[in-house]
């Protein structure tokens, strides 16, 4: 077994941070699909791994996805390479022996350097009339949810805007819950064309792709949230665990801050 980080020949799209007979962790780049969701979609993750892994896939293997992330969403995916391996990885997820940290930008300095969001996720278009349909809030009725979050640095640019980098610690693991909780107490993620301050950039970005208009809306042309350790620990004792640093492309925006 390997941790070195290498990067994959022929695919520059991700880079392995481990491997061993049982499992593959990656270092997913955004905006990669993690796996196919319509006809016709662009290359994804699984198509990747497919590739790299088509001797073993031959003899046998069985490619399970662990750990999901958003196409703009970048870090460790967990993929394992059997059923025995999957399964004993998704009882750690079930029985919550999983730790997952993520570092992400954020609009303005929160109050406090450690905070937490207990805020229940409900599907806003159950609610009420939504553009986004999968857009999701806090609601009283909808699921349990709860992130820890701790501030890492406060950054400033000379306009006087305020910025702030986050370690962001789920408990449970809901769609965007991340995301949703941050903009939730009014620190939505840099570059968020969903959950920032006007969700029409998401609309647009859809239907004419990035544009130099979408600029100063959005400051990235993706949401800063990556990935930046997992961590399972196992009924027997056992501890796996990797990281992986956050993306080069976010030192050009931080470069501009104080």
């Amino acid at each position: 077994m390997s941790t070195e980080i290498r990067a994959i020949e022929n695919d520059p799209h991700f880079t392995v941070v481990d491997e061993a007979d049982e499992y593959i962790v990656v270092d997913k780049p955004a905006p990669l699909l993690v796996h196919p969701s319509v006809p016709g979609n662009p290359q994804t993750l699984l198509d990747g791994l497919l590739g790299l892994l088509a001797f073993e896939i031959a003899n046998g293997a069985t490619l399970s996805i662990i750990n999901r992330l958003d196409r703009e969403t970048s870090g460790l995916v967990l993929v394992t390479k059997n059923a025995v391996a999957a399964r004993r990885f998704s009882i750690a997820m079930q029985e919550r022996r999983v730790k997952k940290e993520y570092v992400t930008l954020v609009h303005g300095w929160p109050e406090e350097d450690a905070f937490t969001v207990d805020g229940p996720l409900l599907r806003k278009g159950e609610l009420v009339e939504s553009p986004i349909w999968v857009k999701q809030m806090v609601h009283p009725g909808g699921r349990p949810s709860l992130t820890e979050f701790v501030v890492e640095e406060r950054l400033e640019r000379a306009s006087g805007l305020r910025y702030s980098r986050l370690r962001a610690m789920p408990v449970t693991g809901r769609l965007h819950q991340i995301r949703v909780h941050l903009a939730h107490v009014g620190h939505p993620v840099v570059g968020d064309k969903i959950y920032g301050a006007d969700e029409t950039c998401y609309l647009d970005f859809i239907e004419t792709g990035w544009t130099r208009e979408l600029q100063p809306r959005l400051l990235m042309k993706r949401h800063a949230l990556h990935s930046t350790m997992l961590r399972f620990e196992f009924a027997d004792g056992e501890v796996k665990a990797w990281h992986a640093p956050p993306p080069a492309e976010w030192r050009g925006f931080r470069d501009d801050l104080q």
